[in-house]
């Protein structure tokens, strides 16, 4: 492996980790990124020449060390920030050992000084290294708008000295919401890409679903917690029938069960039951529920889409999104037939939202084709075509739009 793909795989794998670690000990999320983006460039710059390191890991983190004490030697008169920094970080050189304090981080950036609104986000950016414009496009904020929201969030963790830990149970509750809606974007933006065509997103869904496993197991009675890694183990289930041999996308109804990883289906299953035994019922057990009404087709040989409209129905009452009603209206169509899911549709048609969602525009013409309105069909194929970045699903439609 050469430095630039042997560096790329450390970003991947390692950048929250590295991130994690430098700022659990100084507090300041940005001088950690700035740190570690400097001690990339001097990777870049050296390794060609010096050969790659034995611990490619421990040499940035040496290096980031380094950045982090330089700088704060520039800033003060006297050396106490600096000596305090290298006090911090000397057990590193002699143990070449990184915890891994992810977690600790996110729930930093969870923490009830954090504006809610950019919790999420901010998880995303340090664990991640997900830059303003993704993040901005996954939220639907402009990315300048975005980045100037983050800055804002890891000046508030430096200035009010936000503690890197996970919480005690009283203080929990509340900002465990982030942490599980940031693991789910994480493996959301993993899974959009499953050719795994894009090194931005490749190894996300195992990252998320890592971090999943890691919050059951230190929280193993938040129901929740158990509902979003059902929720993930059951779509990562579904991942290889999710294109044909010919790399052509398989929507959900026509995928092959055989194909589905039934290991991880047993596994989802049992998660659900445990957090259905808790009585709490929330989002992410919803989602999971929906996904287990489908996962029962490689049982019974056929979906049960009235009991999907019933989670849907709840779904709503928890979470009105626009989202959750779209697919409610595809699930409608599926159990009562295409007109009594256009009618659902219609209801949406004033959300300004949808002029740019492919997936309503893909709902909306399957649903039209039934109906035998076939100009209309063909013309929200178009737009859902459009709107489409992913290459085998535009194929798919433009092939539903011929046919």
């Amino acid at each position: 492996m050469g430095v630039e793909q042997t560096a790329e795989a450390v970003a991947r794998c390692s950048y929250g980790k590295l991130v994690a670690f430098l700022a659990a000990r100084t507090r300041d999320v940005a001088s950690a990124e700035d740190a570690l983006s400097e001690a990339f460039v001097a990777a870049l710059s050296e390794w060609p020449v010096s050969g790659i390191p034995r611990a490619p890991e421990a040499w940035l983190l040496t290096v980031a060390r380094r950045k982090l004490i330089d700088a704060a030697r520039r800033k003060q008169t006297r050396d106490e920030a600096s000596g305090e920094l290298a006090r911090l970080f000397a057990t590193v050189e002699d143990e070449m050992e990184i915890p891994d304090e992810r977690l600790r981080l996110m729930f930093a950036c969870a923490h009830p000084a954090i504006d809610a609104h950019i919790r999420a986000p901010l998880i995303l950016q340090t664990v991640l290294g997900f830059d303003a414009a993704t993040i901005g496009s996954a939220f639907l904020v402009a990315p300048s708008t975005m980045g100037q929201r983050l800055v804002r969030a890891k000046n508030r963790i430096r200035q009010a000295g936000i503690p890197f830990r996970v919480p005690e149970q009283a203080e929990l509750a509340e900002r465990l919401d982030a942490v599980l809606e940031a693991i789910y974007a994480i493996y959301a933006e993993g899974w959009s890409d499953p050719a795994g065509s894009q090194a931005r997103s490749r190894g996300l869904t195992e990252e998320a679903i890592w971090l999943g496993r890691l919050v059951v197991s230190l929280l193993p009675q938040e129901p929740e917690a158990l509902g979003l890694l059902s929720l993930m183990l059951h779509a990562e289930a579904r991942r290889q029938a999710r294109r044909a041999e010919g790399g052509e996308f398989v929507p959900l109804d026509r995928q092959d069960p055989e194909r589905w990883d039934a290991a991880l289906i047993d596994e989802a299953e049992a998660l659900l039951l445990r957090a259905s035994r808790m009585n709490a019922p929330d989002r992410f057990q919803l989602e999971a529920a929906v996904q287990s009404a489908h996962a029962s087709r490689r049982l019974t040989g056929r979906t049960d889409w009235v009991s999907i409209v019933q989670l849907y129905d709840a779904l709503l009452g928890l979470n009105p999104s626009v989202v959750v009603a779209i697919n409610r209206a595809v699930a409608v169509g599926m159990a009562y037939g295409a007109e009594e899911g256009l009618a659902a549709l219609d209801a949406l048609r004033d959300d300004a939202r949808l002029a740019d969602y492919q997936p309503y525009w893909a709902g909306r013409a399957a649903l039209l084709a039934q109906t035998g309105r076939a100009d209309e069909a063909a013309e929200a194929y178009r737009r859902a075509i459009g709107l489409e970045a992913d290459a085998a699903v535009r194929r798919f439609l433009q092939n539903q739009l011929e046919n």
